[in-house]
C-alpha cells in the first residue's frame, strides 16, 4: 500500500514538474522574442548610448513608430529645391555670362615720374585687369563695371564656349559704375540675359552671382539678398542708391557680372565687395537692375548718362534731433543741412541750416537748425533721406521740374525745382 503510494505521489511530481518545466519554457521564450523585438526596434529611438531611463512597454512603443525625416525634394528633377534651383540657374544664365580682360599698351618706366614723356609701343599689350559681363541684346551690347574698362586700350571677351573676340568701350558712366562693350555679333551665339524687378526682392531671398574670380571663368556662387537699399560709393563723388548687399561669395574678378534671382533674371551687377584683405567676408554690394535699366540704354544709344542733380546735403530726421531742430519728435523726412550756392536747390529757394545749436549727440544730429523739412516729392512721401535720392535716380532726368512739399517755419510749403546734370565733383 505504501509502495503505491508513492508511486502516485511521484506521478503528481512528475506532472507538477513538467507543468513547471513548461512554464519556465514559455517565460523564457517570451523574454527571448521580446528582446529580440526590442533589438531590432529602428535606429532613431536609440539616439543616446547613455542608459535610457524606463518608457512605456515596448510593445507600446512598436505599435506608433516614428518616420525619419525626408529632404523636401524636387520629383521632376531628382534633386533637392535648392540645388534644382541653381543648376537651372547656371544652366540659363551661364551662356550669357562673359570673361572681360583688360590690356594696356607697354611704356615706358619715365613716364611714371614723367607723364609727358611717356612713349608707348603700340606693338606691346600686356595685360592690366580682368572681370566680368554679360550679353545685354544680340546686336553685341556687353554689360560690365565702369571700373573694370577704365581706361582700357583693348578689352578682349570671352565666352562661355570658349570663342574669343575683341569689344569696343561705346559708353561709360563713371557715376553709376556702369559700362557697354560693344561687339561684331557675326558668328557669336549671344544669349541676352532677362532682367528681374528689383520691387519684388526681399531681404531672405535667395540670390546666385556668376563671374569669373580670381580669373577662374564660369563661377557660379549663391547666398542670400542681406540687405536692400543701401547707398555705396561711386567712381566720382557721389553715391549710388538703392544697391543690394548679399553675402553671395564676391570677389576680385566677379565685378561687372550678373547678381540672379531663382528665376535666373538679372538683379544687379556686382561691383563691391568690403573686406580688408581684398577679398570675399561676406559682403558684397551689386548696383541695383533700377539704376541699370535706365543707364545702359543711354549709354548705348549716346555713350554718356546724365544724372538729375538738385544740389543739397542733409539727413534723415530722427527724433532725437527733432526738438533742437525746431520739429515735432513724430515728424518724418529729409532735413536739409547744406544748399549749395548756384545749384538747382538754391535757384528753388529751398533753404539749409544757419543757425547753430548745440549737440548733445555729437556724430548723431545736424549741427546748425533752421533748415527746409522734405516730407514728399512729387507726392510720394519721403521719411529718409535717400527717398529722395532714390526717386531722382529712378524717375527724373536732368531738365525736369520737381515739386517738394516742406515744412518751413512750422508751415507746410510746395516749391518747385528744375533739376540739373550732375557735376563731376560735388565741390562749389
Amino acid at each position: 500500500m505504501m509502495e503505491e503510494q508513492k508511486k502516485n505521489n511521484r506521478s503528481v511530481w512528475l506532472i507538477v514538474g513538467g507543468v513547471g518545466a513548461l512554464s519556465i519554457f514559455s517565460l523564457c521564450a517570451l523574454v527571448v522574442v521580446a528582446g529580440f523585438f526590442f533589438v531590432s526596434a529602428p535606429s532613431s529611438r536609440m539616439q543616446s548610448s547613455e542608459t535610457a531611463p524606463l518608457r512605456a512597454p515596448v510593445v507600446q512603443q512598436l505599435a506608433t513608430p516614428v518616420p525619419p525625416a525626408q529632404p523636401v525634394v524636387v520629383a521632376e528633377a531628382g534633386n533637392d529645391y535648392e540645388t534644382a534651383v541653381l543648376v537651372s540657374i547656371y544652366e540659363r544664365v551661364g551662356p550669357s555670362v562673359v570673361n572681360v580682360d583688360v590690356l594696356s599698351f607697354q611704356r615706358n618706366l619715365s613716364s611714371q615720374l614723367f607723364p609727358e614723356q611717356s612713349q608707348i609701343n603700340p606693338e606691346t599689350l600686356i595685360p592690366q585687369g580682368q572681370g566680368s559681363g554679360f550679353v545685354w541684346d544680340t546686336e553685341g551690347h556687353i554689360v560690365t563695371n565702369a571700373h573694370v574698362v577704365d581706361n582700357a586700350d583693348q578689352v578682349q571677351i570671352t565666352f562661355s564656349d570658349g570663342t574669343v573676340t575683341i569689344a569696343d568701350v561705346i559708353g561709360l558712366d563713371r557715376h553709376s559704375d556702369l559700362a557697354v562693350l560693344q561687339i561684331d555679333p557675326t558668328g557669336y551665339n549671344l544669349v541676352p540675359v532677362l532682367r528681374g524687378d528689383l520691387d519684388q526682392m526681399k531681404v531672405g531671398m535667395r540670390v546666385a552671382a556668376i563671374g569669373n574670380p580670381f580669373g577662374f571663368a564660369g563661377t557660379l556662387t549663391s547666398g542670400i539678398v542681406s540687405a536692400i537699399g543701401r547707398s555705396i560709393p561711386g567712381l566720382a563723388s557721389f553715391s549710388i542708391p538703392e544697391s543690394i548687399q548679399t553675402d553671395t561669395a564676391i570677389n576680385p574678378g566677379n565685378s561687372g557680372g550678373p547678381l540672379l534671382n531663382e528665376r535666373g533674371e538679372v538683379i544687379g551687377v556686382n561691383a563691391q565687395i568690403r573686406s580688408d584683405e581684398r577679398a570675399n567676408s561676406g559682403v558684397g554690394f551689386a548696383i541695383p537692375i533700377t539704376i541699370v535699366e535706365r543707364v545702359v540704354p543711354v549709354l548705348i544709344a549716346e555713350g554718356s548718362y546724365e544724372h538729375s542733380y538738385i544740389g543739397i546735403s542733409g539727413n534723415t530726421l530722427s527724433p532725437i534731433c527733432a526738438e533742437g531742430l525746431g520739429f515735432d519728435s513724430d515728424l518724418r523726412g529729409a532735413y536739409v543741412n547744406t544748399v549749395l550756392p548756384g545749384t538747382p536747390a538754391a535757384k528753388g529757394n529751398l533753404r539749409g541750416g544757419t543757425v547753430e545749436i548745440q549737440n548733445d549727440s555729437i556724430g548723431i544730429c545736424p549741427t546748425v537748425a533752421g533748415g527746409d523739412l522734405i516730407t514728399a516729392i512729387d507726392g510720394q512721401p519721403v521719411t529718409r533721406f535717400d527717398d529722395l535720392l532714390v526717386y531722382l535716380e529712378r524717375y527724373t532726368s536732368p531738365g525736369d521740374t520737381i515739386t517738394l512739399t516742406i515744412l518751413r517755419d512750422g508751415r507746410t510749403e510746395e516749391i518747385k525745382i528744375t533739376l540739373a546734370p550732375r557735376p563731376t565733383t560735388t565741390q562749389p
